[in-house]
């Protein structure tokens, strides 16, 4: 059964961080499903920008379950622990993500060839006539502003932490911008008679939802695969196994060696394979090898020799 695990000290403190910025993520989602919902109108744009909005809390709460799950110690039933709840709560929200910008842009590619007309009208505010179309901008505006500034919060710690998970909401909530954008220049299309603008513009939110839904469904399921390891913007291979490679291959008594490593959630896993050199004393010189492995990095949790 393997050990229990616990963050190092300055890690709990990135933890505690991620988690409140998660929670103000949360509070903030909520809030900006009601502000885009109110002036949504006919806008094809907007419903498109919205329902990406309604997905937007998957990431946090997920992200919160997994703070409660995954700090629970092995037991018979799970020997190995509960790190992995990370990668299945990431793969279930890619997995929405993905099917949603699906039929998103299923119904924007509908509505472009059926040539529908949508219109922006107006609202008395205080006795004076409002176009719809400056509420939905001002909309559009609250639901980008926010969560582009918490993204960039969280990117640095999805790093110190190793979590690929809090890194693609990350990522999502800093791309809000380009979606909000997208949304206006289809809301000013429809204010200039431009009925097409606003489909294309609902056509391009879903394709990069669909295309962010794709990227993170395929990271999630490649990690369940035990794919070695990557850096959590998954732009290269994790350096930790060489490091760990190269440390052991010093040792006077190795004469080879080769590491093996998955990820599980924050934190890795996987062997040690060594070639001792003649006359070596394998019980201590093992625990040795572990004891190296293991100290090298805060993430290298289980690794058998």
């Amino acid at each position: 059964m393997a050990n229990p695990f616990e963050l190092p000290e300055g890690k709990r403190r990135a933890y505690q961080s991620a988690k409140r910025l998660e929670w103000v993520s949360l509070g903030f989602n909520s809030s900006i499903i009601v502000v885009m919902y109110l002036p949504m109108g006919s806008s094809q744009a907007m419903r498109t920008a919205w329902m990406e909005d309604l997905l937007a809390p998957i990431a946090p709460v997920g992200f919160l379950i997994t703070t409660r799950i995954q700090s629970r110690p092995p037991n018979h039933e799970f020997p190995y622990g509960y790190h992995r709840c990370v990668s299945i709560v990431f793969l279930i929200a890619a997995a929405a993500l993905f099917a949603m910008g699906a039929s998103l842009l299923y119904v924007a590619i509908e509505s472009l060839i059926s040539a529908g007309h949508p219109t922006v009208g107006t609202v008395e505010i205080f006795g004076r006539t409002v176009w719809m179309g400056w509420l939905m901008i001002a909309a559009l505006l609250y639901s980008a502003i926010p969560l582009v500034i918490l993204g960039r919060m969280k990117i640095p710690i999805a790093r110190e932490l190793h979590d690929k998970a809090l890194h693609a909401d990350a990522e999502m909530n800093r791309a809000d911008w380009l979606t909000a954008v997208a949304a206006m220049v289809g809301i000013v299309g429809l204010g200039f008679g431009w009925w097409w603008v606003d489909g294309a513009a609902a056509a391009f939110i879903s394709v990069e939802v669909l295309r962010d839904g794709f990227r993170n469904l395929k990271i999630a399921v490649f990690d369940l695969m035990d794919k070695a390891p990557t850096t959590v913007s998954e732009d290269r291979r994790d350096p930790l196994a060489a490091r760990v490679e190269s440390s052991v291959r010093k040792l006077e008594w190795v004469e080879d060696a080769a590491v093996r490593l998955r990820e599980e959630g924050h934190v890795y896993c996987g062997e040690v394979f060594v070639v001792p050199r003649h006359g070596a004393n394998l019980l201590s010189a093992t625990e040795k090898v572990h004891e190296l492995a293991t100290g090298l990095d805060w993430r290298l949790h289980m690794i058998s020799r």
